[in-house]
């Protein structure tokens, strides 16, 4: 059994360890409240922004722009893995992992895969895959114009045939407890059906249609890249929140658990010490 001084070094760490934890679940909470704001307040502008791609989509068709249809000489898939730069995020970044494997397994040989974060590019090159580029996070304030280089990487390789398609990995946050790892399409764009409206009618476009869809097509893509970066920014504070709430707990429970240790072994040396001094008092 450990000894007195041992056990009391135990509890001096683990309490050190509960210090840090609780300070990084607070932090972690404030930063929460602005990236869940964040994120919550862009879908809106999303949304509409699928309901005029919609639109222009049903008046043009595929062929009204290159970004709408696959390219003629085929190509690799692509595909863009979000995770964090930073671990103690529970199991954030290995579900986001896993998902991505299991996309790139489906996806077939000479699928290419780009990643944003550290956790994501050590993941993957330790797993033997290839990658074509890597982005370090954006931090815990992104900006619109942070993802621009990763919005015109994307569009040429696309747009110069050296990938079929390219697909998002990133977390969605649903609530405090739960992100859900996707897969999204972001090219060729694909509109999703319009359900507010007629197709087509429910918009007038000035100058034209042709030149609207030039327009928004760029602007839909930065869109979409910066949404997915602003969901895996609020599904990194509220996973590292819950996960050093229950490091905190969990801290606390073993400190009680080495405090009763501890008071059982000083007892148990207080009764051996006193059984010391009175046989020591028979013999005499």
């Amino acid at each position: 059994m450990a000894s007195q001084r041992e056990i009391r070094r135990r509890i001096g760490a683990v309490k050190n360890i509960r210090q840090i934890t609780r300070a990084m679940q607070f932090v972690a909470a404030s930063k929460l409240k602005r990236a869940q704001e964040s994120t919550i307040a862009a879908r809106p502008y999303g949304h509409s922004i699928d309901e005029v791609i919609a639109d222009l989509a049903a008046v043009l068709g595929e062929e009204g722009h290159a970004l709408l249809s696959k390219p003629a000489d085929g190509g690799a898939k692509l595909i863009v893995l979000f995770t964090t730069d930073r671990g103690l995020a529970g199991a954030l970044n290995s579900n986001l992992i896993r998902f991505a494997m299991k996309e790139l397994e489906s996806a077939g040989p000479g699928t290419r895969v780009i990643t944003i974060g550290k956790k994501g590019r050590d993941a993957l090159a330790r797993g033997g895959y290839e990658i074509a580029a890597a982005f370090p996070g954006y931090g815990d304030k992104p900006t619109f114009a942070d993802v621009t280089p990763l919005v015109r990487l994307l569009v040429d390789d696309f747009l110069g045939g050296r990938a079929a398609s390219v697909t998002l990995v990133h977390p969605t946050f649903v609530s405090t407890l739960v992100q859900r790892p996707e897969g999204i399409q972001l090219l060729p764009i694909q509109p999703t059906a319009d359900t507010a409206g007629i197709p087509g009618n429910q918009f007038l476009f000035e100058p034209d249609p042709a030149t609207v869809l030039e327009a928004l097509l760029p602007r839909y893509v930065a869109t979409r890249i910066f949404q997915a970066v602003l969901e895996t920014t609020a599904c990194e504070q509220s996973s590292r929140m819950v996960a050093m709430k229950n490091a905190t707990e969990s801290a606390g429970d073993l400190i009680s658990e080495l405090t009763l240790t501890y008071n059982k072994v000083r007892q148990a040396n207080i009764t051996r010490e006193m059984i010391e001094i009175a046989s020591g008092a028979s013999a005499h």
